[in-house]
């Protein structure tokens, strides 16, 4: 699979203002590397949308954690990986604005997914 058939598929899948669903599955010893997996819930069930997302994104899956590895510190990781995410979806916004950002109707393709830890 390539980036662009991963996109398509998500796209297909997720919508704007959607929630997506972070779930940490391992830290490593310094604290500057995360594996982190990506859920979507409907009707209680959780579609685990990791490796398209990693595909999408162009980042690393790792199969011994069935997660993406998301580098660095000192922000929320999840939300990057969510912000990041969208851009990628939406590289130049969405049709219709999904929300309020800075009391100005907002389209940016980063804010379109709401993201939420389990």
């Amino acid at each position: 699979m390539n980036q662009e058939q991963a996109i398509e598929q998500l796209k297909e899948r997720i919508k704007p203002n959607d929630i997506l669903y972070t779930q940490l599955a391992h830290v490593s010893r310094s604290g500057m590397t995360r594996f982190i997996k990506v859920r979507q819930i409907e009707e209680d069930y959780p579609y685990d949308l990791t490796y398209l997302a990693s595909v999408a994104l162009g980042w690393k899956y790792s199969d011994r954690y069935h997660a993406i590895k998301v580098e660095g510190c000192g922000m929320d990781m999840g939300f990057h990986l969510i912000y990041s995410l969208g851009q990628v979806l939406w590289p130049n916004g969405t049709d219709e604005p999904h929300g309020i950002r800075n009391g100005e109707p907002d389209s940016s393709g980063g804010y379109a997914i709401t993201q939420r830890w389990l």
